[in-house]
């Protein structure tokens, strides 16, 4: 089954699919204390509508940010291409495929699969599909939402060891 895949922490790839990270930190970023409040019902920075053009661009998502007990967005808005290295794509299952450390969350377009978009644990793979029949020009958001652990006494830095969209053919 062909794959193609795109290095989303490089700009060619980045271009390619005309978006680029941006990265906040804060459970709810800007907001006093980073949003953290009790009983808090949800993040509006999962959301693909939500406003990240003030954030700061993120020109290597696997430099580590944080301190101690950290919370950050990652936040992509990309198109699907038409074609990469010349292959149409137009139909190709798409998948997200990251490694984040510690914990995380992929939101593709403001809705995460619970069974597969939740990442517990140090330096855990995690594939996430964004289209099961890509279209090109489709717009996606990715959020992902990353967090530093142990809760009761962090240690290391939150970054994502790599991000990739990898087209795969389908067999019909």
């Amino acid at each position: 089954m062909p794959r193609l895949v795109l290095d989303l922490n490089q700009a060619a790839d980045q271009q390619k699919v005309g978006g680029q990270w941006r990265v906040a930190t804060g459970l709810v970023p800007g907001e006093p204390n980073e949003g953290l409040t009790a009983r808090l019902l949800a993040s509006p920075a999962r959301l693909a509508d939500y406003d990240d053009s003030s954030w700061e661009v993120c020109a290597n998502i696997r430099q580590s940010l944080s301190e101690g007990f950290t919370f950050a967005w990652y936040r992509i808005a990309a198109q699907l291409p038409q074609s990469i290295n010349g292959t149409d794509v137009t139909g190709y299952r798409v998948f997200f495929e990251t490694n984040i450390d510690n914990y995380a969350e992929i939101w593709v377009n403001g809705e995460i699969d619970r069974s597969t978009g939740v990442i517990v644990g140090i330096n855990a793979q995690q594939r996430v599909e964004v289209s099961n029949s890509a279209t090109p020009g489709e717009k996606i958001v990715i959020a992902c939402l990353v967090l530093n652990g142990p809760l009761a006494q962090p240690r290391g830095g939150i970054f994502m060891r790599y991000a990739t969209l990898a087209f795969e053919a389908t067999d019909s």
